[in-house]
């Protein structure tokens, strides 16, 4: 079973852990021949896995994964797996969403190199990168119903994009020029939060308050590992769990909070965390476009069946930096990279395109002419916005008028006309 709803698997210290420098010694001898044997029942496990996989393959049969524990419906190399839990959630997709989830990742992935290279250009005060995570976020964010409400973080341009949010409009707050550049009433997508993890308590307040509507309607809210050691993500666990409130958490594990490894915020997997607050969590392939896909659909129809909270945990990888504030070469090798760039999400659906047969060399050509479009738009779009209004930070602090903020004003446009020249230009 995939979902984990227990504390079954929980780690325990061993009755030896504590035991002396004698008693070490004593079973050194008897030690080192169960591990022996240990590597030698592994080793034989591996290869058998392997012999199944390929009768399989060579048979034209779907292949099982090889990691239980993770939900993958596609390998790296593009083969189909097998999965009877989840494969129903995806039994209808046809060629045609095949390349359209392609289409969307190609896209948001050019997209997303553009404002790269606005920013190291001087036209962005700051990028968060999504390189990587590109399966994570379209095949979630395929999953939704229009009348499902998003609240992502400031990296979930993917995301957006399915929402139909206009890639340009995201490029506005990161310019200075506005505070989100969008309505979220108008596709059911959260303004980008800055503070790490508070989305997650307003999703649940929202969730909440859909199912005091009686609404069938689910909600999402996005966040990454690092903000899964917050505060507000553990008290948005408790809430959603008592109130059994028909949100869905999808943590993206890219396995980097800035330069702090997974593994040192958490002692268990991530996804095994909803245990300990009374509801399911599970961990799917993040590089998997289709397997996200269909785990979403899984957990945003148990929302909205009245089952409550349920936790995804991506496991993908960040191929680039944190943001272009920061160098990732200071805390991480190029091999470990290297090794999930072979693991590549667009590259990987692709490979099963072509193999299947569900896309041709037009198709791809045509997809590119496309990408080169959208990049031009995109530096057109930037160049020509227009400086922020330095006034606009006065505006909105109350519903009314107030003294103190008139004040304040006041203030601030002398300190602008100080700047003014004796012929009154600036």
């Amino acid at each position: 079973m995939t979902v984990e709803s227990t504390a079954a698997h929980a780690p325990r210290r061993s009755a030896g852990s504590n035991a002396g420098a004698t008693g070490t010694k004593r079973t050194t001898s008897t030690t080192a021949k169960k591990t022996t044997a240990a590597k030698k029942a592994t080793a034989a496990k591996k290869a058998t896995t392997a012999k199944k996989a390929a009768t399989a393959k060579k048979a034209g049969g779907t292949v099982k994964s090889a990691e239980p524990h993770l939900v993958q419906l596609l390998t790296p190399e593009g083969e189909r797996v097998e999965n009877a839990e989840f494969d129903q959630y995806v039994e209808g997709i046809t060629a045609e969403d095949l390349r359209g989830l392609y289409r969307d990742m190609v896209l948001t992935r050019r997209f997303d190199a553009e404002a790269t290279s606005l920013q190291r250009q001087g036209e962005l005060g700051l990028w968060a990168s999504l390189l990587g995570q590109e399966a994570a976020q379209i095949g979630s964010g395929r999953a939704l119903r229009d009348d499902d409400y998003v609240f992502p973080t400031y990296r979930e341009h993917g995301v957006a994009w399915c929402r139909g949010v206009d890639p340009t409009n995201l490029l506005g707050m990161f310019r200075g020029v506005n505070n989100g550049g969008w309505d979220p009433n108008g596709n059911n997508f959260h303004l980008y939060t800055i503070v790490i993890g508070s989305q997650a308590l307003h999703a649940t307040g929202y969730a909440m308050g859909v199912a005091k509507d009686g609404a069938d309607s689910a909600v999402i809210a996005y966040f990454g590992d690092g903000a899964s050691s917050q505060g507000d993500v553990a008290e948005a666990f408790t809430f959603s769990a008592v109130y059994n409130a028909p949100v869905v958490f999808f943590c993206q594990n890219n396995q980097w909070a800035i330069s702090e490894p997974t593994e040192r915020q958490s002692r268990v997997p991530l996804y095994q965390r909803a245990q300990g607050f009374g509801f399911p969590g599970v961990r799917v392939d993040g590089n998997d476009v289709l397997a996200s896909l269909a785990v979403t659909r899984w957990a945003l129809e148990r929302a909205r069946g009245g089952e409550g909270p349920t936790l995804i945990e991506a496991f993908t990888y960040r191929m680039g930096a944190h943001t272009t504030s920061d160098d990732p070469t200071r805390y991480r090798h190029d091999d470990e990279r290297a090794a999930w760039e072979a693991k590549d999400p667009i590259l990987r659906l692709r490979r099963h395109l072509e193999s299947a047969h569900h896309a041709d060399e037009g198709f791809f050509a045509e997809l590119e002419s496309e990408s080169e479009t959208l990049g031009k738009r995109v530096r057109e779009v930037v160049r020509a916005m227009p400086d922020p209004d330095h006034f606009a930070i006065f505006e909105n602090a109350y519903a009314d008028g107030h003294a103190l903020v008139d004040e304040e004003r006041a203030q601030f446009a002398a300190y602008q006309a100080s700047f003014d020249d004796v012929d009154g230009g600036k």
